[in-house]
């Protein structure tokens, strides 16, 4: 009689993504999640509080406008605050209309592009 051993593998217990502050719009993808906080208006400068967890090898931030296909006229400047939160400074929507925050997440050797998009006025 033949006897097949089963493996059990468990995945380890969900981390708690926290933003510090209060109230964030969150994005996931099913290996992280993106919480962030912004209050863009438009010709204005702004900056996007973010946490990323689990915390990944690296991150980018950017906004993109699908419509038009271009992005922002400013690159932001980008601050880690340890343990996965950050700070992007600098962000401006030069124009109305749609726009999409993209969150570059680089992990494990894998790259993806988390996108939540916002109308601006």
């Amino acid at each position: 009689m033949r006897r097949l051993l089963g493996l059990l593998l468990v995945a380890p217990a969900a981390q708690a993504c926290e933003l510090p502050g209060g109230a964030a719009q969150a994005i996931r993808s099913p290996t992280h999640t993106v919480l962030y906080r912004a209050a863009p208006r438009l010709n204005q400068h702004f900056a996007v509080e973010f946490a990323v967890c689990p915390a990944p090898d690296s991150v980018r931030v950017d906004a993109w406008m699908p419509a038009h296909r271009h992005g922002m006229n400013y690159a932001p400047a980008l601050k880690a605050l340890g343990g996965g939160r950050y700070l992007a400074e600098g962000l401006l929507f030069h124009m109305p209309g749609e726009w999409e925050f993209v969150f570059v997440l680089r992990a494990g050797g894998a790259t993806q592009r988390l996108v939540r998009g916002m109308r601006v006025e």
